[in-house]
């Protein structure tokens, strides 16, 4: 059952910061101290807990007597990350959300940029805002944004040349149009992009060239070790796989997406993927190289075990 602890607040603030974490005790006080130290109030935290097994809850009791920080708690039995953000998205209702994973954190001025920013800038007409994320010692995370453009789709960005993860700030009335991830029993991992490619097709997101989020890649994240979630979660990788045939940008993203499909599919052992899929014919133009994928990945997974 899943179950709430909330430390109220008086005025409904403009963002919701929201952080899933599972057994992230060890580096969660990261994001609650750069949250301590932010310039601008205007925010809440909420911290979806997924199943953690490692104190979280007694950490986070202890920071919500401090007081320092409006927070909410939430835990849930383990979904994955994307089950995390179904359950946050239900949860938010300020105008704005972004997520700050577990062992990220805010640089202090981060919120003061993005409601300063959004005041000045937003309407309904965009998603939100997109954001830079930096390392700990401030390189920007991959390209920075264009600086010739006020906003952009993901997809443009990402097809123009652009490479690195990039900090998202939605508007919560537009994540509500649009379907939840989809939770396969026994899968914990589907890539969020699903809902942002989603939104792609019908807002831009406005663009702050400054860095909002601090990451670091940490060996026991999803970012890290991308080989064993195909194998893990093979039915949530073919589901995502489907819908990007559909929406991706160019003829050779989709038919990259198609290879993917492929090699899902033989994963969970489905006869019909060709029925099934969107795009058939490309799909079946795709199989020798699905094939090849798949027992690439198959050979690397095995012989780094």
């Amino acid at each position: 059952m899943a179950t709430k602890i909330l430390h109220f607040f008086s005025i409904m603030p403009t963002l919701t910061v929201f952080t899933p974490t599972y057994n992230r005790a060890y580096c969660l006080h990261l994001g609650y101290e750069g949250l301590c130290r932010q310039t601008c109030k205007d925010f809440v935290w909420l911290i979806i807990d997924d199943g953690s097994t490692d104190g979280t809850r007694q950490l986070v009791e202890q920071w919500m007597t401090e007081g320092k920080v409006d927070i909410i708690y939430h835990y849930q039995e383990n979904q994955g990350m994307h089950g995390a953000h179904n359950t946050a998205y239900s949860l938010i209702e300020t105008e704005l959300n972004t997520c700050i994973d577990s062992d990220d954190y805010m640089p202090d001025d981060a919120v003061e940029k993005i409601v300063n920013f959004w005041r000045e800038n937003g309407s309904d007409k965009y998603a939100g805002i997109v954001g830079l994320d930096v390392t700990f010692d401030n390189k920007v995370i991959g390209t920075e944004l264009p600086r010739d453009r006020r906003s952009t789709r993901l997809d443009l960005f990402y097809s123009n040349g652009g490479r690195g993860d990039k900090k998202l700030v939605y508007r919560t009335e537009v994540i509500r149009q649009y379907p939840e991830y989809p939770v396969f029993e026994g899968e914990k991992y589907l890539s969020l992009g699903y809902i942002y490619q989603l939104i792609d097709q019908d807002y831009e997101l406005l663009i702050l060239n400054e860095p909002i989020c601090k990451v670091e890649y940490r060996a026991d994240g999803s970012s890290m070790n991308m080989l064993r979630q195909y194998i893990r979660n093979p039915r949530s990788f073919a589901f995502l796989r489907k819908s990007a045939m559909q929406l991706a940008p160019t003829w050779k993203r989709r038919f990259i997406e198609c290879i993917h499909y492929v090699s899902s599919s033989i994963m969970i052992r489905n006869r019909n993927f060709i029925q099934e899929s969107p795009k058939k014919v490309m799909t079946v133009g795709a199989i020798p190289f699905g094939v090849a994928l798949y027992l690439y990945i198959m050979y690397k997974t095995r012989n780094n075990k």
